[in-house]
């Protein structure tokens, strides 16, 4: 699979360093949302591994920080990193694993000597899992132009504080945001590595993979409108309880999913007025849903609501569904991929039903992930893990990828 790596110092270094930033010690999970004190933390841990490299740092008007080899002007870059933002309680590696092995590569190939040809620049992508704004990968669909500048601009967190006042109280101008065609004409290839959110890679032999595409998926609010009364004076048969409709739409989820071997999950939820003794007025809950095929999650998406419809009917509860974002199938780039794979010996190409700025940048430029095989294959959660031996075989990786795309 390629030349082992010479040194692990460098990524036990970062690793031991970035461990602290924003983790809960009750749940021993991460707390990183964007623009928060901990992610202002990791946005200062990303510039002092820039400069300690002599690397030119810059931060692009939408906040997505970038570390320089070469001549960023130059075009034609080879381009790798992740994020460093969790969802709420998440683990350690989503994200992280990605930034961190792309510093530990670019030390990798200056330990052999490599000359790139071509400029590289690592990058943290700001606001990629939208645990506080409820939208992902927010850095790299504004820098794409696949999320306006009014639609940012209409994002608020649990607070009701506005995504611009959240970037001005973090220090940045939230008048810049918007698309930036002329960085993405720069790129000539994204590489992002990333911790296996599945167990495929655990089945086989090898400890790092390539990713052939990101199943569609996206998010939908489901809001249940009841009537608020006491718990203890209401008769069953006069109530309009939304929670008995959202349970059963929950369980719905659940069955049409696993009918068409697509995946929905109600994960986020919150209750007017949320009094333990009160009838709920109203509940909302957030579906995430994914499948192999954009007709296959249509369908079960179509399916819960119908479910959620008739459920509601029955409990005088009235139910409304909004699409809150939806992100279609992506294939990524086959020459690339093909490229990878064949620079790292042959290594599995497998596909993935989670979401990342890769997936958001391929309709703008070539791009390829790279996965760490994840031996429980536990993600967004503070059991999620990958074994030492494994993360530097992803560093090795990622380095004869690297070396391959930007120095022949």
């Amino acid at each position: 699979m390629g030349a082992p790596i010479t040194t692990g110092a460098s990524f036990h270094e970062m690793w031991r360093d970035l461990a602290p930033i924003g983790r809960n010690t009750t749940t021993n999970g991460y707390r990183r949302y964007a623009w928060t004190e901990a992610d202002a933390d990791c946005r200062a841990w990303f510039k002092e591994q820039a400069q300690n490299r002599g690397l030119t740092y810059e931060v692009d008007r939408n906040g997505n920080q970038w570390a320089w080899l070469g001549d960023p002007e130059a075009g034609d870059a080879i381009v790798t990193g992740s994020h460093l933002d969790s969802v709420p309680d998440g683990g350690a590696f989503d994200g992280p694993l990605g930034v961190v092995s792309s510093f530990a590569a670019l030390d990798e190939l200056r330990a052999r000597g490599a000359h790139p040809a071509k400029p590289l620049a690592i990058v943290n992508f700001g606001d990629e899992e939208g645990a506080r704004f409820g939208l992902a990968c927010v850095g790299s669909r504004l820098t794409s132009g696949q999320l306006s500048v009014a639609q940012a601009h209409e994002l608020r967190d649990a607070d009701g504080l506005s995504l611009p006042r959240a970037m001005e109280r973090a220090g940045y101008d939230p008048d810049a945001i918007g698309p930036d065609p002329e960085r993405l004409a720069r790129i000539g290839a994204f590489v992002e590595l990333h911790i296996e959110q599945g167990r495929a890679l655990d089945a086989t032999e090898n400890p790092v993979g390539v990713a052939s595409a990101i199943w569609p998926h996206g998010r939908w609010r489901f809001d249940f409108h009841g009537e608020a009364n006491h718990a203890g004076t209401t008769r069953i048969e006069d109530r309009r309880d939304p929670m008995l409709t959202y349970a059963n739409t929950v369980l719905a989820a659940r069955k049409k999913a696993k009918l068409a071997g697509a995946l929905a999950t109600f994960g986020k939820v919150s209750v007017e007025p949320n009094g333990v003794n009160a009838i709920a007025s109203l509940v909302r809950g957030w579906l995430d849903s994914r499948a192999a095929d954009e007709e296959t999650l249509a369908a079960v998406v179509r399916e819960i609501e119908r479910a959620a419809v008739e459920r509601g009917q029955r409990d005088g509860v009235d139910v409304r569904v909004t699409r809150e974002s939806f992100t279609p199938v992506v294939e990524f780039a086959h020459d690339l991929r093909d490229q990878l794979s064949g620079l790292l010996g042959g290594v599995p190409i497998l596909p993935t039903g989670a979401g990342h700025d890769a997936g958001i940048l391929s309709a703008s430029v070539p791009t390829a992930m790279l996965f760490v095989r994840n031996p429980t294959g536990v993600s967004h959660s503070p059991a999620e893990t990958a074994g030492e031996d494994d993360c530097l075989a992803g560093v090795a990786a990622l380095a004869e990828v690297l070396e391959g795309l930007a120095c022949h």
